[in-house]
């Protein structure tokens, strides 16, 4: 099957809406939100901590913060990073970054000393934006960095820190975002152009070494038109529930760009807090909620779900791991709203597919969004293109891909070839262009020399009814190289032992894919999306059996 016919066949998936292809503009993400301000102006742009901030009125933030980083040297070029959690503020200093020309570095704020430094030092970042709780962390790498200007939220009202107001080095946001005086100094020209970088943004390193994704404004207005294409939106009347950390890519398109595009507003919370969220979406009503398994897991388990008025949720799209079926579904009987699984990577904006919102395949990551193609390559070379139902890796080519990684001209040539992306995750296609994710290349197990893809043993322990949570691992075993081991995380007031599950999974997993390990946890290691620390738990037995084996020797 050709190409062209590939095509044809998830094309016919599009809701009837939904273009195949779109005309993507030659604009910056700051035009992309004067574009919007112009339009919509009294619309809500910012929903936080209580207080409304409409399009103008963030418009003037911007433009006051982007005069002040100029007064104090940001140039055109230069790197600056965001290390702060969601707030209305976090949306403004990265539109006044950009405003002038510089490039935001993605910081994810739970990374420790040693992290920052690493990420700042390899950017090359000359700033940080941030709040006082995290200077603790950049003080004492301030000067082997070489910061130049640090920015903190509320630093004047921060106990102990109120000197630091008069150092040149530091700015206060909330001083900078009142003064009104810099409304009479002469903005800064608006020169980036389409082309050119816009974000790096971090890898998780779940898979090695963080590396910086050199995402342009191009890349990053393509996915949110094509977002913004998929979930058939209405115009100036969405409003995004923005839970997922900012810092994240997923969120940064799916929350605050797709937004931003479309005169929506942004609820905003700094941490995912289950009450919390339920309490903002029936008190501010949002239509859309991008979000991790693990975030409905947490709703469709909360004791009072039913408290809560959930039917201003439209649609939901989840990504950054694979969406269970068993969660898709008790969703969907639960809220009314339509959870359908998305799939993307940082490398890519992050979106490459989406299930169709109202025709959507439970299992499968849906099709190629529009100005996007994919298909699936042998493991073994890369090179030979495999037929439907044939697993292989997943290769995507659009709008959305990277120009590469930050100063990595080899790591960027093995997952960039003829403008096809390379992205390391074992997948197949069916006759219809649906995708399906199998597992990640790093994650599969081999145990006895067969295959086991996690995904598949994760799915049926998610169908029984005391698991609220289940990830497996592969781990060193002497006789089977590796062996599947589970860990379980139960809902609270159920109770199932080993033996249980395991004859539980008999009959729905041949005998190779049963764990031979299952662990009861109180909780999985997760990052701030959400998505289970996979490699954590392995190097957690690693090291547990150096230590073993240490006690053995003594």
């Amino acid at each position: 099957m050709g190409e062209a016919a590939v095509e044809k066949s998830w094309f016919q998936h599009y809701e009837p809406s939904v273009k195949r292809s779109l005309e993507i503009p030659e604009m910056n993400l700051m035009e992309m939100f004067k574009k919007t301000e112009r339009k919509f102006p009294d619309n809500p742009a910012l929903i936080f901590a209580g207080k409304t901030t409409t399009y103008s009125e963030m418009n003037i933030l911007v433009e006051r913060l982007a005069k002040a980083l100029v007064q104090r040297g940001v140039q055109k070029g230069d790197r600056i990073s965001i290390f702060m959690p969601n707030s209305d503020n976090w949306v403004i200093s990265f539109f006044a970054i950009l405003r002038v020309g510089a490039v935001v570095v993605q910081t994810n704020t739970l990374y420790v000393e040693n992290e920052l430094k690493t990420l700042l030092q390899d950017s090359g970042a000359i700033g940080v934006v941030s709040i006082p709780q995290l200077l603790p962390r950049i003080a004492p790498i301030q000067a082997e960095v070489g910061l130049k200007l640090i920015a903190l939220d509320w630093l004047s009202k921060f106990s102990g820190l109120e000197g630091l107001a008069d150092d040149p080095v530091f700015m206060d946001l909330e001083k900078v975002f009142g003064d009104t005086s810099l409304d009479e100094v002469e903005s800064p020209p608006m020169e980036a152009k389409s082309s050119e970088l816009a974000v790096l943004q971090y890898t998780g390193g779940t898979t090695g070494v963080s590396k910086g994704v050199m995402l342009t404004h191009c890349n990053l207005v393509a996915n949110a038109m094509q977002a913004w294409e998929w979930i058939v939106g209405r115009e100036g009347e969405e409003r995004v529930l923005t839970v997922l950390p900012l810092f994240h890519i997923y969120a940064l398109t799916a929350c605050m760009n797709l937004a931003i595009l479309s005169g929506g507003a942004m609820v905003i919370l700094p941490k995912f807090d289950i009450d919390a969220v339920l309490q903002h979406i029936n008190d501010y009503e949002p239509t859309f909620f991008p979000g991790a398994p693990t975030m409905y897991v947490a709703v469709v388990n909360h004791p009072r779900i039913k408290e809560y008025k959930v039917s201003s949720i439209r649609c939901c799209l989840s990504g950054s791991a694979p969406l269970p079926k068993e969660v898709a579904l008790r969703f969907g009987e639960l809220t009314g709203g339509r959870l359908v699984e998305a799939y993307g990577l940082s490398e890519a904006s992050p979106a490459t597919h989406l299930n169709p919102i109202y025709h959507a395949r439970v299992g499968s990551i849906g099709v190629p969004a529009p100005n996007t193609d994919s298909k699936i390559m042998d493991l073994e070379t890369g090179e030979k293109e495999l037929q439907p139902g044939e697993i292989g890796e997943l290769v995507v080519k659009g709008d959305q891909v990277m120009i590469g990684y930050w100063q990595r001209p080899e790591e960027t040539s093995a997952v960039l070839k003829d403008g096809w992306l390379y992205t390391g995750d074992i997948a197949y296609r069916d006759e219809d262009g649906f995708f399906y994710i199998v597992d990640r290349k790093k994650d599969m197990i081999i145990t006895g020399g067969l295959n086991v893809y996690p995904r598949d043993v994760e799915e049926v322990l998610y169908t029984h009814p005391a698991v609220r949570e289940a990830v497996c691992a592969g781990i060193e075993n002497p006789y089977w190289g590796e062996m599947v081991k589970a860990y379980i995380v139960l809902k609270e007031g159920l109770s199932v032992t080993e033996k249980e599950l395991l004859f539980y999974c008999q009959s729905k997993l041949a005998a190779f894919k049963l764990p031979k390990m299952i662990e009861f946890r109180e909780e999985l290691p997760k990052t701030a999306v959400g998505k289970v620390l996979r490699r954590f738990l392995v190097e957690e037995e690693r090291q547990k059996a150096l230590q073993q084996e240490s006690r053995l020797q003594a």
